[in-house]
Parts: C-alpha cells; sequence; structure tokens
C-alpha cells in the first residue's frame, strides 16, 4: 500500500491540520478500480487500458475521481491501478494544479477485479465504516448519481444502481435458446456500488476461501444472504468496453459562445458561520441566511443559469422550503450544473469580485481560488477570484455586510 498523500494540502473542505480518523471516515471513500487490463479494447487503443485513455486532455479514471470530489459525499479515494502503472499515475495525480480536493492513496490491482477490491478495500483508513466501489472505465458518473447511492446507503448494508432491461434476455448453450428470461424483472448493474465495508470485507474474504468467480461485489453480498437495495442508475453512466464505445469520446461540434452575470449579498449578523466558494473563513463575521449563505457560490449559480437562460437560484431553490434550510451550497451549484449540462451548455472561464470591508480576503484567496475551480472542473486558470471595498461607503463600507459579482463565460 502507497503512503497517503498530505490530507491537508488536498483536502480543501477540511481546513484542519491534525484531522482524527473519525472525522476522515464519517464520510464513505470511494475505490476508483483502474486495474484492468482492457483486452477487450487492445486492438482499437494501440494496447493502452481503456481506464487510461485521455478524455478532454485528462484519464478516463480521472473523470469518476473529479464526479467524487464534486458530488460533496465523498470523504476520499482509494486508486487501484495495475503494478506498471502506480507510480506513473501518483505522478500524474500530484501533479494536478487545483489537487482532487479529497485525500488519496494508490495501491496495486489483482489478477482479477475482486482481487483488485479487496486490495482496495485493505488500504482504506481504519474504522471507514462505508465504501463505493466504481469502474474507472464509467467516465460520465454525475456527481447526483454518487449522492443517491450515498443516501440510499444510510439505510441499507448495499446499494447499486440499475437501469431497467430493454432487450428481451434469452440463456443459450451450444448456439442454442435454453430459456427466455421474463424482462419485467430483470435489470443491468451500474456503478458506483456502496457497501458497508465490514461486510463487503467479509464477504471478499469468503469468496476468496471458496474459490467464487463473480463479476460485481453486489454478487457477493447476495452470496453472503445480505439484501442489495436497487436505485435507479442513469442511462449516461455508460462503460467503455467495446471498440464502438469508443465514439463516445468523440470531440462534440463546436459551440457558439455565451455569458451569464451573477450577483448577490448577505446582511451580517447572527446565523451561519461565513462561507465562500465551498471555504469556512475563521472568525469571519457571521451572516443572515436560509440555505448556508455562501454568497460567492449563490452569485456564481445565477451567473451560470443566465448562461443557459433558465432563471435565478431563489426560481429553483426558493428559500421558502424547510428543505433548503442550511443546505451545503455546493450541492446546489452541483445541481445547477446539471442544469446548464442538460441544456448543452458548459462554463469556460470564470470572473469573481468579492467585495467587503471586512474581513480580509487575501490570506484565503488561494484556496477559494483553487475550491472553485474544481467546483467547475475547469483548469486554475480558467477562474479568478478579485477582492475590494466599498472605501467605507454604504452598507458595505460600515462592515454589515459582503457582496458578491460574477461573470462566467460558457460555450453553449
Amino acid at each position: 500500500m502507497r503512503k497517503m498523500h498530505d490530507r491537508t494540502r488536498l483536502t480543501v473542505r477540511l481546513p484542519q491540520k491534525n484531522m482524527s480518523s473519525h472525522l476522515l471516515n464519517t464520510k464513505p471513500w470511494a475505490l476508483i478500480m483502474a486495474a484492468g487490463g482492457g483486452s477487450r479494447l487492445a486492438s482499437a487503443t494501440g494496447g493502452e487500458c481503456k481506464q487510461m485513455l485521455l478524455w478532454r486532455g485528462i484519464p478516463l479514471y480521472l473523470h469518476s475521481a473529479l464526479a467524487m470530489s464534486r458530488s460533496a459525499v465523498i470523504g476520499g479515494l482509494i486508486f487501484v491501478f495495475p503494478e506498471t502503472r502506480v507510480r506513473q499515475e501518483e505522478q500524474r495525480l500530484r501533479q494536478l494544479r487545483n489537487g482532487l480536493g479529497l485525500p488519496w492513496l494508490a495501491t496495486t490491482g489483482g489478477g482479477r477485479r475482486q482481487d483488485s477490491v479487496r486490495r482496495g478495500l485493505a488500504a482504506l483508513p481504519p474504522h471507514t465504516r462505508r465504501v463505493l466501489v466504481h469502474d474507472a472505465a464509467r467516465p460520465f458518473v454525475r456527481p447526483a448519481l454518487i449522492r443517491r447511492v450515498c443516501e440510499a446507503l444510510e439505510g441499507n448494508t448495499a446499494v447499486i444502481p440499475a437501469l431497467p432491461v430493454t432487450d428481451t434476455i434469452k440463456t443459450v448453450a451450444n448456439n442454442l435458446v435454453c430459456v427466455t428470461l421474463p424482462r419485467g424483472g430483470l435489470v443491468a448493474a451500474q456503478t458506483p456500488q456502496g457497501f458497508e465495508t465490514g461486510l463487503l470485507s467479509q464477504a471478499h474474504e469468503r469468496a476468496r476461501e471458496r474459490g467464487l468467480d463473480v463479476t460485481d461485489d453486489a454478487s457477493l453480498m447476495e452470496e453472503e444472504g445480505h439484501s442489495v437495495r436497487v436505485i435507479a442508475g442513469e442511462p449516461k453512466n455508460v462503460k467503455i468496453t467495446y471498440p464502438e464505445d469508443l465514439a463516445l469520446l468523440a470531440e462534440e461540434p463546436a459551440r457558439r459562445p455565451c455569458t451569464g452575470m451573477g450577483h448577490d449579498v448577505h446582511r451580517y449578523g447572527p446565523g451561519r458561520p461565513l462561507i465562500l466558494g465551498g471555504v469556512r473563513i475563521p472568525n469571519g463575521p457571521e451572516v443572515e441566511a436560509h440555505s448556508d449563505g455562501d454568497v460567492l457560490l449563490h452569485a456564481l449559480m445565477d451567473a451560470l443559469l443566465g448562461c443557459a437562460g433558465l432563471g435565478d437560484i431563489g426560481l429553483h431553490f426558493p428559500d421558502s422550503e424547510a428543505r433548503f434550510e442550511n443546505i451545503s451550497s455546493s450541492a446546489l451549484l452541483s445541481e445547477v450544473l446539471q442544469m446548464t449540462r442538460r441544456s448543452g451548455v458548459f462554463p469556460t472561464h470564470a470572473d469573481v469580485t468579492i467585495v467587503a470591508q471586512r474581513p480580509r480576503i487575501s490570506p484565503w484567496r488561494e484556496e477559494i481560488h483553487n475550491n472553485v475551480a474544481r467546483l467547475l472542473s475547469l483548469p486554475g486558470e480558467c477562474v479568478n477570484i478579485k477582492a475590494g471595498t466599498e472605501e467605507g461607503m454604504g452598507f458595505i463600507g460600515r462592515g454589515e455586510g459582503i457582496k458578491v459579482y460574477v461573470v462566467v463565460s460558457a460555450l453553449a
């Protein structure tokens, strides 16, 4: 097992320098299974493992990792690589400009997928209660699906996303049909799959002792008599398996540029700790707010919605609804990004101006910058954070509140 990397540097959301194992393990960790050889695609990729294929400038496995990071429900990542690629991919991960926003470590896989999962489980930090297992060759997974798996796992020992089977399925022997299965009771399983860590580890150990071969981890839980909860999967959560699947990675047609502007303001007063761009500002003034009061992300969401012509955050997340009270603005931003992407709009640049007499923004500017870039899945050079004051004028100048302007450029 490789040494865990500096949690302080990689974990943007948790600024404490000495995080306890309890804090690290309150959220599930995720195994990114990237150890396969991809033999069915070898002839079409020149021998390159499918999970290492570059798409939009980064390997397929890294798209899955970034989705885990943006979901805001994952505590850390274990990458399971082929032994021949571990050092190379560790170096790539360390050189990411804005990091992953999560603690991570890498380990080597085994001869079979289930051997690789067992090694990934062994690499988890002690006392990790829940774990997600995800195939690195599913680069289109969305943060919303990851959240749904984690939410369902709160009351279940095992959860899998799945889609109803639309084709008629038959069992065949010697090229002859043996039986046609009733389609109404069939689903196609996807990943990420979520589990109670201890039970999954026990199931893998029992499978090793009994010499069982399985195609997914839920099968092991079924063998042990555990119930497996099924939730709705997503049609776009496709696994790259065959040469024809590579067409899904083709370059998209040219898009038109568009621009959106967002603005938000919050009054200082008893209520919520000051959070800017997903970063909590220690010793900052509190803000009056219905959600978590992240004025920067609120303005950013309005700018994104403006690009897509989808109204504003008050339309989609009204403060009259109790379910949005103290909700994470990072989670709402993920929802807004899904809306804009469904509309065919993809952000390319964000310019942020924070206006406040207090507190000073400069000590937190870099952390805010890195987190906003991560949340938007943009390179660091495509996000700009500026700060200014009102020179003592008006309610901002009197130190009574804070406001943010955001301009987002996008392609539609």
